[in-house]
């Protein structure tokens, strides 16, 4: 019994045959489709949970306080330092027209800036996404198949936590290695253009602010504000890659079982975007509030606060400011773009997967 529930395991997700390189490809293949549509709901998300951290809109909130230098806030959360303003978390201050939820940021953002700023980013998207995923979709392959033979062996009442611990392990592989773009995407997105036809900062120009704020100002130092909140990210990415195949690797199976057939390329999409909406969604969901604290640890310019604030001292500071409002900003968006961005990556890498390994067998 257990030998025909193993069988129709491999069957439902073919592996043989396959290189990393082909694995890498089929994931690169399928982030970049996903970073393009789903780009928009990202630079909402960021939006949200910026204003809620205090940043001051055009038009919005009057909040923090601008360096006429720079499109970047100083510390938007410090009132002992001159020039400087602090959260107050008080709606008075608040004009009528700040951002009031995920429909209203699109609206506002194709109206002040253009319907071409709804893709701002996009560009540290796919030079995030595809080495990120990459690296990510065949280490989590490799962990699993490695870990589900072993146990199943050795120990099988620890199988069903192999996804758990090979999505863990993955993850922080692949966040290590990409995350100083990742912090220049973030704070591409949060900060508008206050002209519509101005070039904004790319990817390049903003890592050297990050590193080189005032000019001439550059030293050895800097170069550590380039991985400014990466604790931040593990402690969202860490559970979200927990949940999400936990959830995923379970219902995908269920589908399978449930179609009862050999799996070819219909089901195989239709199995696995199905199982990564749902997956991806509810991941989504559970670790917003991690979401939040990442988003304001990398959009925080003053550089004694950025190396010494933790994320424990972040979501205390969030929870204060906007207590559970403001541990879920974004949440709608965030819910949105990862639910569909998780099931094209997962259903595309597979379906090409698939596809190799026919390309192999024949």
């Amino acid at each position: 019994m257990e030998e025909a529930k193993l069988d129709s395991k491999s069957k439902s997700i073919p592996n043989e045959n396959l290189r990393f390189g082909e694995r890498a490809l089929s994931a690169g293949g399928a982030a970049f489709i996903s970073a393009v549509i789903v780009n928009p709901l990202d630079v909402v998300k960021t939006r949200l949970q910026a204003q809620a951290a205090g940043v001051p809109y055009e038009g919005s909130c009057r909040l923090g306080c601008f360096d006429s230098n720079s499109t970047l806030v100083h510390d938007l959360r410090s009132s002992s330092s001159p020039g400087m303003c602090r959260i107050t978390g008080s709606a008075s201050v608040c004009s009528d027209h700040q951002y009031k939820g995920t429909l209203d940021v699109f609206y506002k953002i194709i109206r002040q800036e253009g319907f071409s700023r709804l893709w701002r980013g996009t560009n540290a998207s796919l030079a995030l996404a595809v080495p990120t995923v990459g690296i990510y979709m065949p280490c989590y392959d490799y962990f699993r198949n490695r870990m589900e033979g072993f146990t199943t062996e050795k120990s099988p009442t620890l199988t069903p936590y192999v996804p758990l611990v090979a999505g863990i392990i993955a993850r922080s592989l692949a966040c290590i290695s990409c995350y100083p773009v990742e912090l220049a995407k973030t704070r591409m997105q949060a900060f508008k253009g206050t002209q519509r036809d101005v070039k904004l900062p790319g990817v390049w120009k903003t890592l050297v602010d990050v590193i080189n704020p005032v000019k001439g100002s550059s030293n050895g130092q800097n170069y550590r504000m380039l991985w400014t909140g990466l604790g931040a990210q593990l402690a969202r990415d860490v559970p979200f890659s927990a949940i999400c195949w936990s959830i995923l690797e379970h219902t995908r199976r269920s589908i399978f079982s449930f179609m009862g057939e050999e799996p070819r390329a219909g089901s195989i999409i239709g199995a696995n975007f199905t199982a990564g909406f749902v997956a991806g969604g509810v991941a989504a969901a559970v670790t917003c509030p991690l979401d939040v604290a990442k988003t304001r640890r990398q959009i925080e310019k003053n550089r004694d606060r950025a190396m010494t604030m933790t994320t424990r001292q972040t979501l205390a500071e969030i929870w204060r400011d906007g207590g559970m409002r403001g541990m879920f900003s974004g949440a709608g968006a965030r819910v949105g773009r990862a639910g569909p961005s998780v099931a094209i990556v997962v259903s595309f890498y597979e379906v090409v997967k698939y596809g190799l390994h026919n390309f192999h067998q024949q």
